[in-house]
């Protein structure tokens, strides 16, 4: 499978190095566009930005490693974020998100996103989604939901949203 950056974006791209004093300054900026266009940063993606940069793979492979608002996986249709953090840990966020897990038949141990083989969902573990008093939330999609119960999770589940 070849890799190919639409002609609009690979000009987008090259207008958007010009505004930098080196290249590699553009790095960031480059993958945050190749994601919201790709849905995630394929090792394609990152030996194509690594040419057009004049950097290494390594490089920017190390960018898309570190920060983890990059994906190297696509996510599914349906997006779940189980929030993490003290105020949804203390209120069984774990339990919520191992029943997310157990019903999708993803791995409740795994640290990272896991999306289930039909690419439906993704369930992951993300810090805080600013609604602690209403805790353990979880952010589908863009729909955050309050007070989550396996009953509630089970409504997500059938409902994708």
């Amino acid at each position: 499978m070849s890799f190919a950056v639409p002609a609009p974006l690979e000009a987008r791209l090259d207008e958007l190095t010009t505004h930098y004093p080196q290249k590699r300054s553009a790095s960031l900026m480059f993958l945050h566009a190749l994601q919201e266009h790709f849905g995630h940063i394929s090792d394609e993606a990152v030996e194509w930005t690594a040419r057009k940069l004049g950097l290494t793979p390594i490089n920017v492979h190390e960018l898309v490693t570190f920060y983890p608002m990059f994906r190297q996986q696509p996510l599914g249709k349906t997006h779940v974020k189980v929030c993490r953090t003290l105020s949804c840990a203390l209120a069984g966020g774990a339990e919520v998100r191992a029943h997310f897990c157990e019903k999708l038949g993803l791995d409740a141990h795994a640290h990272a996103p896991q999306t289930t083989s039909d690419g439906k969902f993704t369930v992951e573990f993300v810090e805080c989604l600013a609604a602690c008093g209403s805790a353990p939330v979880v952010l589908v999609n863009e729909d955050l939901h309050e007070k989550v119960t396996a009953a509630k999770a089970d409504a997500i589940l059938r409902t994708g949203k």
